[in-house]
């Protein structure tokens, strides 16, 4: 099939879908219990991974994800009430582009380089979180030896150049 056509077919589905959820949404009132208006970002999101899929373009799940991971964000943000997360919330970014990184390689896309640099990027990313969020109100699973895991990952660092060097 076309790539113009599947596109198509691809686009039109997801209108029907869409058009579906708002329908319900306006109908059925124990619907909109849980429908918000983050939930139209996460959409986005979807959108632009099954857009990719249709194209044949297995990159667009970097940008799917980060557009989906904000709308999730955004969708717990506005259950919990909890704005001010976003002191350590943003460090979730690279981990999202990791997410779409490791999607994008096991969809095909350099698959041993993407889902290597996106492991990087999800370990980077939870490491930060942890630690940001450990001294500006986020979960506190480190407590207060948040400190032990910025000398951890600087010790991964150095063993890594370590075994580099010697590999060349």
């Amino acid at each position: 099939m076309a790539s113009g056509r599947r596109s198509s077919l691809v686009g039109g589905l997801l209108l029907i879908v869409l058009g579906i959820l708002f329908l319900v949404a306006r109908l059925v009132p124990a619907f909109q219990l849980w429908w918000s208006w983050p939930m139209l970002i996460m959409g986005v999101g979807v959108f632009l991974l099954v857009l990719g899929l249709a194209t044949g373009a297995p990159g667009m799940a970097v940008p799917a994800c980060i557009v989906g991971g904000i709308g999730c964000l955004l969708y717990w943000q506005n259950l919990s009430g909890r704005w001010d997360s976003w002191s350590f919330d943003w460090t979730l970014m690279p981990g999202f582009v990791g997410v779409g990184l490791v999607l994008a390689g096991l969809l095909g896309e350099k698959p041993g380089e993407s889902i290597r640099a996106g492991g990087i990027l999800l370990v980077i990313s939870l490491a930060m979180f942890l630690v940001f969020g450990s001294f500006l109100g986020g979960p506190k699973l480190l407590g207060p030896y948040w400190p032990v895991l910025l000398v951890a990952l600087g010790v991964l660092l150095l063993l890594g150049q370590f075994v580099a060097r010697a590999r060349r």
